[in-house]
């Protein structure tokens, strides 16, 4: 399992404590929104284990694309004071990281596979 995966999932885990403390009246919009997104993005890395090189790039852009709304939903979450400024740092910096694996990820898989 590619450690983008396995980071993915432990900052997942990390959200999913901070969703159940979320303020109820934006749990079901704003963190139902960012919730979403997560999801998304592990279900997008986790399919691209699984395909030919030139479909997983593809996959990779949509994993890259889920992970930036997960980070710009949170920065407003963060901005109207649903998570403390401990638990967006934390999440930000593992977030940080799983952006810079996917794009090595993607950069040397482009780098490998001929453009048709």
């Amino acid at each position: 399992m590619p450690s983008a995966l396995l980071k993915c999932k432990v900052a997942y885990s990390f959200w999913f404590k901070i969703f159940n403390d979320f303020p109820k009246a934006h749990r079901y919009t704003l963190g139902g929104k960012i919730e979403d997104y997560f999801l998304s993005l592990l279900e997008n890395i986790f399919i691209s284990i699984y395909l030919p090189p030139t479909q997983k790039i593809i996959k990779l852009t949509i994993a890259i694309s889920k992970l930036d709304g997960v980070k710009f939903f949170l920065q407003i979450a963060w901005e109207n004071k649903c998570i403390p400024n401990e638990k967006y740092l934390t999440l930000s910096e593992d977030l940080n990281e799983i952006g810079k694996m996917l794009g090595g990820w993607r950069k040397g898989l482009e780098t490998k596979t001929p453009l048709k």
